[in-house]
């Protein structure tokens, strides 16, 4: 449970320093992403979660 939760953590650190750090880049993101096709976005986000499954994974062997 504490991996999972110091997983969560780095995620807010991370979108906080686009949030924080790059406020006009954020915003541009949003509206490209709300531009994309839905299949797009599906296929992104599997692949995604499929490169975090793999990095998880070659990390914690």
């Amino acid at each position: 449970m504490g991996d999972f939760l110091a997983a969560i953590g780095l995620v807010l650190v991370i979108e906080g320093l686009v949030y924080g750090g790059f406020p006009q880049l954020a915003k541009r993101l949003g509206t490209e992403v709300q531009a994309m096709p839905e299949n797009l976005l599906r296929i992104g986000g599997l692949a995604s979660i499929a490169l975090g499954v793999f990095v998880v994974w070659l990390v914690r062997g």
